[in-house]
């Protein structure tokens, strides 16, 4: 488990992450979302032990990160800038790896390569951006470390290889048990992979939610009556949003007992509709709500 308390990183007088706070449970995907230059990277790197930070404290299985090389042990981070070894191919990063983690799997990357059409034998440096990530990841998958820190995981890769990642990602986490963070600014890619989902804004988690409950305690309701109506006909239902286009008003409620429903039908309405929100919808108007504005976070 890793646990962040109050945690801040500041370069020279600007704080990167400010009294940020957050939970992350074992063998779980979790989502960092964010706008560029909110943090994500800085955090991941803090996790892993790379940088510093100024205060709080992060342990992970109960340890401290900093200075602790039992920890790098069980930990893996593919950062969004990649980097190999000039002149390297497949095989020889994968022998890197190999040589760092006890617990490498040779047989297993060359069976993701095998998989991806990647070849062992020739040079990274020739391979296009959405390969070497590709590269990066599978060679993390295979050190069977207890956490994976992916930034921008998916960065480069097109709809067909992202979601074999995605697989192969999700494999690897029933197999292991294995924890994964991982990183985006794009919502989407991360909306059908990840168990809970963290939105960081100006150095802090702003949001913060498991992705089953937040999907199924939301709904857009589309409702009519005979008469004219306000928001102030509906005093039990947790109303987020209530938008109102002649007849017709769109509500966003909240409803985690499922009795707004039975409550709606019982007011008699011309119309009554109960549609399910996507994801970016539930944080658009979760961000309303706290008096954010979702194109200025994301």
């Amino acid at each position: 488990m890793i646990r962040i308390d109050k945690l801040s990183k500041k370069f020279d007088k600007d704080y990167v992450l400010n009294n940020l706070s957050c939970t992350i449970n074992d063998n779980c995907i979790y989502g960092l979302v964010g706008a560029n230059g909110s943090g994500k990277s800085t955090l991941l790197r803090i996790i892993m032990g790379i940088f510093t930070y100024d205060k709080g404290v992060i342990t992970v299985d109960d340890e401290l990160v900093e200075n602790n090389d039992k920890l790098k042990q069980k930990m893996v981070f593919v950062p969004d800038d990649l980097f190999f070894y000039p002149g390297y191919n497949l095989l020889d990063t994968a022998k890197y790896y190999n040589s760092m983690y006890q617990d490498f799997d040779m047989e297993h990357l060359k069976e993701m390569a095998k998989l991806l059409n990647l070849s062992l034998d020739k040079k990274i440096s020739t391979f296009s951006k959405g390969m070497k990530r590709q590269c990066a990841l599978i060679c993390a998958i295979a050190t069977n470390a207890d956490y994976m820190f992916f930034d921008e995981t998916f960065d480069g890769l097109d709809p067909v290889i992202r979601n074999t990642m995605k697989k192969l990602i999700i494999k690897q986490m029933t197999k292991k048990k294995t924890t994964v963070v991982m990183t985006s600014h794009n919502l989407r890619e991360l909306e059908d992979i990840c168990d809970n989902l963290g939105l960081l804004y100006k150095g802090g988690i702003l949001f913060e939610s498991d992705i089953d409950t937040i999907k199924t305690n939301m709904y857009k309701v589309q409702i009519s009556f005979k008469k004219d109506f306000s928001k102030e006909d509906f005093p039990d239902i947790d109303i987020i949003s209530f938008k109102k286009q002649g007849s017709v008003a769109t509500i966003i409620i909240r409803d985690e007992t499922g009795k707004s429903k039975k409550k709606l039908e019982n007011m008699h309405p011309l119309i009554l509709d109960f549609l399910n929100l996507t994801l970016e919808e539930v944080f658009i108007y979760e961000m309303e709500a706290l008096g954010y504005e979702f194109n200025k976070v994301l």
